[in-house]
Formats: C-alpha cells, structure tokens, sequence
C-alpha cells in the first residue's frame, strides 16, 4: 500500500511512522493523560486497515486526520492538541517555501500527481518538467498573493476549482476560434518576420502550422482554426499550376489544350493538396510549444462556410483529404500506424452531407469510416445549433467552450463574427459538495447553491480584473497581428474584455451524484430530472443576471474535468466519507453527463442530454460509447443521423491501441496491480510498460495518449457500451 508525499510523490505506507509521530505527542503530556504502548499500536493499525478500504492512495494531509480522529476517539484529548500543534508548526515551516519539495520532486521524475495531471504531457520531458516548474511558482505566487484567502480556501478543500492557476500570475486567457482568415488574406507577423499574403495552398497550410504554434504559446487553452480559411488557396495554386503546365506544354512543342491542361494541372492541385494536410497534420502532432505539449488545437470541418460553387468544392476536397489521412493515423517509434491525439477534428452536419443522396454523402460516410477508426471526427449539428445558436453555425473554442452568439454584429458591417474572439477563463462549481453540505435538506440546498455561486462570480472577477489592463504587446500574434486582433502597440486588450467578444466561463460538475444525494435516484429518473434541470436553469440565469449587470459574457461552461474529476471525489471523501453512489468512486461524473456505469442506450442518452446541453450554452458535448465499430458503418452513420437531428455537438468514443511487446492492436485493458493501484495491461501478453503501450481514450473531450491519474483511469474502466 502507497501513500502520497506532499511532494507529490509515491511512498511505501510506513506504520511505524505514525507510531513515532503519537509517541513524540504522547511524551508531552503528563503520564496520567498518556495512552498506552498498546493503542498507540491499535491507532496505528486501524489507520492502515482504513487506508486499506478506501481503494486509493491517501496523501499525507488524510492520514494526519484519520490520526487525530483516533486519538479523540480515546479521549486523549492532551495527546491530540499536541499532535495537532506539531503539525500547525510543520506546516509553517513547510508554507515559508513551500514549492520547494514540488519542484525537486518533478526534477527526480517521481511527482505521481503531476506525471499524470495532462494526458498529453510527458513529464520526464526537460520542457514540461521547465513548464511544470513555472507553474508551482506561479500557483504559490497566486495562492499567496494575487487571489482571495476565500477563494484560495474553496479551490483546495475542492469546493470550487480554480482553473489553470499555473498560468494565472501571466497575464493569460484560455482559449480561442483563430482568425486565420485574416492572417491569411491580409497578412501577419510571427517572430518579427512579415508573413505576406501565400501564392499556394501548401505555403498556406505552413504558416497556419507556425501560427498554431505560436498561439499555444502565448495562451493556456485549446485553439480552433477552420479549413474555411485555406480552401480558397486551393484556387490559388490551381491558377499557377495552369500556367505552369502551359508553360510546360508550349517549351515541348505540345498542343495547348485547355481540356488537357486543366486535367494535368488538377492533379498537381490534388498532390498539392495532400502535401498541405500532411503539412498540418505532421507539424501539430512534431510541433512542441513552450509548455511542453503539442498545441491543443481543433479544426473545424463546415462546408456551408463558404459559398456553393469551385470554393465549396475545394473546401470538400480538402476535408476528405484530412479524413483520409486521419484514417492511415501516424506511425510510432516502431513504425506502426497509430491514433495521433492532435489535431481534433469536427465534422458539422447538414442538409448536403446528412442523408443518401445528398451532395457531400460521401464525404460523411468518409467521415463515419474515420470516427470507426481514429475516434474522430466529432459532430456538431448544424439544424441544433441554428437552434440554438441565433440561427448561426460555429466551431468551438478547442474541446468545447463555445462563444456567447454574436447578437450586436460584431464584425465589419454589422457581420456576426466569431473568428478572433477568445474566452477569459474558467471557474468550476462542484455540485456534489452542495448537495452533501446540505445533508439532503432542498432548502438548505439552494441557500448553499446561492452562497457557492456568489464565491463563483468572485474567482471569475479576479479572473476579468487579471486580464484588465493587458498591453497587447504581450502576446503581438494574437492582439496586433490578427490572430484575435489588430490592436497598436502600447494598446491595452480592455475594449475586448466587454460585451459579447469574449466570454468567461462558469463550469460545473457532478450534477448526477448531485441529484444521487438529493433524491435518492440518478438525474435520467424523472423524479430526478426535474430537479437536475432546475439547478442547470438556475446557474444559467445566473451567468444571464452577471451578465446583464456587467456587461461582461458571463456563460455556463461542462466543464471537461480531466485530473480535477479525482481531486474533486478526494476532497468529497474527506469532507463526507463514503457515501454510496455519490463519493463511493475516486472520480465524479463530468458536467450533466449520465453516470459511465449505468446502463442506457446511445439514442436514449444523446437525446435525454440534449436537454441538458440547451442549458449549458458556454461550451457542452455528449457522448457515446461504442465497440469497435469498423465492420459497421452503416450503425455510425445512424448515430449521427440521430445527432444531427437530436442534438447540437456529439461524439462517438471506441478504443484504438497498440502493444509494442506483442503487437496487439486490440483494447489494452485496465486492472488491478493486487496492490490496490489500476494499471494498463494487454491482454495479450499482459505487457504493464506503459512506455511499450500506446493508449488512446477519450477523457475530456481530446484524446489523451499520455495515461491518467487513478482517479481517470478508474473512470475509464467503469464506463459501459451504449451501442
């Protein structure tokens, strides 16, 4: 049995260590107060039969409780006040530096916590280990500087969670929808260079990849570029490669034929088209930013983007070479074939591509074949999303937060725009703590609900208030050169901060352990849903009240809990112990979404949640899961009918993996190592190397391929099919 540091490392349980630490107590107090050598052993060991039960590793912060809890219950209550004050005196100590042991410990390559806070990060790396380093300082300095002792207090016993703290003393927002076009079309600067206008749909495709990279740079977030913005370069090169070949053709004394040379030029378009994507796809997955990881970056795939005619037609091509690509994967260290995480792509469905017969069928059923596959594309509905999205279509800011719809006409003319805009930040509620602090009572409930929310709105302000007062000259690609805008120099980013430019996001999680404890049933029984859409509707007119009286875009985020899913039942745990169907897991469930174990169809689910993702307009998406689905595209091809008739933006989630030992290309399966510790093993060879393991599963939205902390991977092994 392990427990964990606060160095946040992994360290055999030593029971004797508790023996020594109640000794010590013990000896400070007069004899006739004193326990015994007997119970000082007892205390010992009920603690390590406790840590035994719980079915995870405690942190040393636990078991100093499940100590003090078992000297009071021998009314030694002298023994107790001096344990308790040896630990206050420890941690004044440890507080006067207290990233110290965080940061050596990640130099050593043994912070457990940290090797698996991001999926896509590797921590023996020398530039995630330099980025995971920056943030310890940068979360101290904000933990004892910059934010609020009440704020500070709720983000660590895990009753808010304060997002991305490690960035949070730059000044630096979360995500964004690029503005490629502009960059494209009018130019832009990367690294002091002058990037012109390109003269080929290759070059194109070149400098989105730099500029992808040096907007992951200069923010925390996922990014989203769309394909719109590359396909009317296709028309670029094919105009070039007409007048190459004719030059050709006249230079060997061939007849200029116009049908001939326009066949012999659309095949250097179509090789050309493939160079660009390969571009794309190779660079974002090589590509390392300053943090460490490849860009978290989405493209969006939306024929209706631009207008019908040669312009769609190449946008199509285009997309149907990036799902060919997609399908052929990328090659490992051992040369096979594997599912790269990045780029994520979204697939919008509408009236041309939707049903046999349409257009672009064949692109969708392309688009099936590559989701059986490669578990992507995703899909956003565009009927759904007209729905509600002010009848407009648009991507999401990387996994899923999308912007406020644009009502004022933002762009030139009063045009709706989307492209250049940008989210602020993110703050999570944690709804299961609401409901336990309530201990059932509804009334209480929504007392502690308005109190939760009011503290919300004060972590998001400090949020806004950082961001105030931003010269653009900190990020120059994005606030100058029109990744988000063109603002002078010297010129603050404040303007962009108001109305419906850019939004700040109120998240939320566990609203089914939430509605579990309150009513006794899961939020898909009716006596459970209406309760369920209750608190959706009453965070949501929340964010609406802020909004209204600010002037700032205040929005209800799902948000896509990735190592925060375990924190969260930790801190539950502590607070509330085991409580059957609420905290009896190490994870809770992700926003509105229906609890990974029960059992519910994929139709059933997507429409049921398709309520709830209405109600969460900052940024949703729902899932299915399904086996392997490659012999049966026609079923895919069904469940996204389903989606775009049903629901705005969904996802279909099956396994692609690979065992270096063996081969295998199979699911690589979670088990127990027998010492209460989940690891990956194939079931072929029962290979356990992560290292000889490539494992691809969807955790928050992206594909994570760097493996989980206990918590995540508990939830991946307890999620059942829908399909």
């Amino acid at each position: 049995m392990k427990i964990i540091k606060r160095s946040g490392s992994e360290m055999i349980f030593d029971g004797a260590k508790i023996v020594a630490a109640v000794d010590k107590a013990n000896n400070e107090v007069v004899p006739a107060e004193r326990l015994s050598e007997e119970q000082i052993q007892t205390i010992a060991r009920n603690v390590e039969d406790t840590c035994a039960h719980i079915g995870r590793s405690l942190n040393v912060e636990e078991i100093q409780d499940l100590v003090e809890n078992q000297i009071m219950q021998y009314r030694a209550f002298s023994v107790a006040r001096k344990y308790i004050t040896y630990r206050y005196k420890r941690a004044l100590v440890r507080k006067s530096n207290s990233t110290d042991e965080q940061i050596l410990s990640l130099l050593e390559c043994n912070n457990e916590e940290v090797k698996q806070e991001n999926s896509n990060k590797n921590p023996t790396v020398n530039s995630v280990q330099r980025d995971y380093m920056a943030g310890e300082v940068s979360k101290d300095i904000t933990k004892r500087l910059l934010l609020p002792s009440d704020v500070v207090d709720a983000h660590e016993q895990g009753i808010i969670h304060f997002h991305d703290s490690d960035y949070f003393a730059q000044h630096m927002h979360n995500c964004c929808l690029v503005n490629l076009e502009d960059m494209l079309q009018n130019g832009t600067v990367i690294s002091e260079t002058m990037i012109e206008k390109p003269h080929s749909f290759s070059t194109a495709c070149n400098i989105a990849t730099q500029a992808i990279a040096q907007i992951a740079s200069s923010q925390y977030g996922g990014q989203s570029i769309s394909l719109s913005h590359l396909a009317p370069f296709v028309q670029v090169s094919r105009e070039k490669f007409r007048e190459q070949v004719k030059e050709e053709f006249e230079a060997a004394g061939l007849e200029l034929d116009e049908e001939r040379i326009n066949k012999v030029a659309e095949l250097r378009v179509l090789d050309e088209i493939k160079r660009g994507v390969q571009m794309i796809q190779y660079q974002v997955i090589t590509l390392m930013t300053t943090n460490g990881q490849a860009p978290f970056v989405t493209v969006f795939m939306y024929l209706d983007e631009v207008d019908e005619g040669q312009t769609r037609d190449d946008l199509a091509l285009v997309i149907k070479e990036v799902l060919e690509q997609r399908i052929t994967g990328v090659k490992n260290e051992k040369g096979v074939f594997i599912t790269p995480a990045f780029p994520k792509l979204i697939y919008v469905l509408d009236e041309d591509n939707v049903r046999e017969g349409s257009q672009y069928w064949d692109l969708t059923v392309l688009a099936a074949k590559c989701t059986a596959k490669r578990m992507v594309p995703d899909y956003i509905s565009a009927k759904k999303m007209r729905e509600l999205k002010n009848g407009d279509v648009y991507a999401c800011m990387g996994c899923r937060s999308f912007l406020t719809p644009d009502v004022d006409g933002l762009g030139e003319d009063g045009a709706h725009k989307y492209y250049g805009r940008f989210n602020q930040g993110v703050v999570t509620l944690n709804l299961v703590d609401v409901a336990c602090s309530s201990g059932g009572d509804e009334e209480k409930f929504w007392e502690i609900l308005e109190e939760r929310m009011q503290l919300c709105h004060k972590a998001l302000m400090c949020r806004h208030d950082r961001l105030k007062g931003t010269p653009s000259d900190v990020a120059p690609i994005l606030w100058q050169n029109g990744a988000l805008a063109r603002l002078k120099k010297g010129e603050t980013i404040d303007k962009l901060l108001y109305g419906n430019y850019s939004t700040i996001s109120l998240g939320y999680a566990g609203l089914n352990e939430c509605t579990q404890y309150m009513k006794g049933v899961s939020h898909t029984d009716a006596a459970g849903k209406d309760f369920a859409l209750s608190v959706m509707k009453y965070m949501n007119d929340k964010c609406l009240k802020w909004r209204a009286e600010s002037n700032i875009s205040f929005s209800l985020y799902g948000t896509p809990l990735e190592s925060t899913t375990y924190k969260f039942a930790q801190c539950l745990q502590k607070r509330f112990g085991i409580i059957p169907g609420v905290t009896d897991k190490n994870y809770i469930t992700n926003s509105y979404h229906v609890h990974v174990q029960e059992e519910i169809d994929a139709f059933t689910k997507l429409k049921f949640e398709s309520e709830f993702q209405a109600l969460s307009p900052g940024g949703a998406i729902s899932y299915v899961e399904v086996p392997n689905m490659t012999q049966n595209i026609e079923a895919v091809l069904g469940v996204m009918q389903y989606i775009y008739d049903n629901i705005m933006y969904a996802e279909l989630n099956t396994k692609s993996d690979y065992c270096q030992v063996c081969g295998f290309d199979g699911e690589i399966q979670v088990v127990d190592d027998g010492h209460g510790k989940l690891v990956w093993e194939c079931p072929n060879c029962g290979n356990r190397d992560q290292n000889k393991l490539n494992v691809a599963r969807r955790t928050c939205g992206y594909i994570g391929t760097q493996f989980w902390n206990q918590g995540r991977t508990q939830e991946i092994q307890d999620r059942v099919l829908h399909l």
